[in-house]
């Protein structure tokens, strides 16, 4: 199962991306799209993100997951048109990383260098339960991260165009594609045997005085809403309409 949240629109995914777009044929209901508009923030997305991710788990109960870590998604990347800080950013690593399941993370999207940086490195540490200070240290590379030399950028102010009635009915439509993969109640279930495999009651060759069990009953009675060769012909057309 994939599952995809993105800026969609004209010039990103176009022609793809939909919240319809859901896989085809075998893998129908297996490609989850989240669909977002200019100016999403932090705790838009992240309630969002939460709801749709554990939902997937819970019904796909995936054995690993590949997490895409684009950080295009950042506040003031030089395409991406989003207000996230990196803070709600790496909370989504954190909530992924809480469902102990196998892990790989990897890079993705980014145009900001100096922010893609900080970033992953924010994220490293997420991963690795460690907590980094926000001051970058001296480095090569310090000039890049002028003018205030630290790790974490903050929200946007972007207009967030996304309603709370556009990400309910987005939310909406993707539960509803995941209701439809959902597997059946974990009860045992057990094939009826074919009518072939019950034996036939022959009456001409049956002792009686020999008891007949349950089962032979059974077939032996007729049922009230059974046709017989007696009835009119028209009561047997009556369901040839339906």
């Amino acid at each position: 199962m994939t599952v995809s949240f993105h800026k969609y629109g004209d010039i990103f995914f176009p022609g793809t991306g939909d919240v319809k777009d859901i896989g085809e044929k075998e893998g129908k209901y297996y490609a989850i799209n989240v669909p977002l508009k200019d100016g999403i923030d932090d705790a838009s997305f992240t309630r969002l993100f939460k709801t749709i991710i554990s939902k997937v788990v819970e019904t796909y109960l995936p054995g690993v997951i590949v997490l895409q870590c684009g950080a295009d998604s950042l506040a003031g990347d030089r395409l991406g048109c989003f207000n996230l800080s990196i803070e709600g950013h790496s909370e989504c690593v954190r909530f992924v990383k809480k469902f102990n399941l196998p892990l790989l993370v990897t890079g993705g999207g980014g145009y900001t260098k100096e922010n893609v940086a900080r970033c992953w490195t924010v994220e490293t540490g997420v991963l690795l339960d460690t907590e980094l200070p926000n001051e970058i240290p001296d480095n090569d590379y310090i000039k890049y991260f002028a003018p205030d030399y630290t790790l974490k950028i903050p929200n946007g102010n972007m207009e967030n165009l996304n309603s709370k009635s556009y990400l309910g009915t987005i939310r909406f439509q993707v539960l509803e594609c995941l209701r439809s993969i959902q597997h059946a109640p974990g009860v045992q279930m057990q094939e009826i045997p074919p009518d072939f495999y019950i034996p036939d009651i022959d009456e001409d060759e049956q002792n009686p005085d020999e008891r007949v069990n349950q089962h032979a009953q059974d077939k032996q009675i007729q049922r009230d809403d059974e046709y017989y060769d007696g009835d009119n012909d028209n009561d047997h057309n009556m369901d040839d309409g339906l």
